[in-house]
């Protein structure tokens, strides 16, 4: 493990302080949890952006997607509970 200095303005310092205590915690665990949390966020959002792009030229690429009507009914019926056939993607117009 090593060692980094974050200089915190007071007010922000008795913040994290506040709520350390109200999560029963120290402040060093709760600044080390945030900096895990914010971390662990910006990882899925740029594998969100990856996927995102992924799709985006697998669909430039092709032509082919699923109609929203379709998709949306598909949705609609699996949150329903119910068995649903997943909707084929297909070029536009086919």
């Amino acid at each position: 493990m090593s060692t980094t200095t974050i200089r915190l303005p007071q007010e922000l310092k008795a913040r994290v302080a506040e709520a350390a205590k109200a999560a029963g915690t120290t402040s060093h665990s709760f600044i080390l949890d945030a900096i895990a949390e914010k971390t662990r966020l910006a990882e899925q959002h740029a594998e969100y952006h990856a996927i995102a792009e992924q799709r985006c030229a697998g669909f430039l690429e092709t032509g082919e997607s699923i109609p929203w009507e379709e998709a949306r009914e598909w949705l609609k019926q699996r949150l329903a509970g119910k068995a649903a056939k997943r909707p084929v993607a297909k070029t536009r117009g086919g």
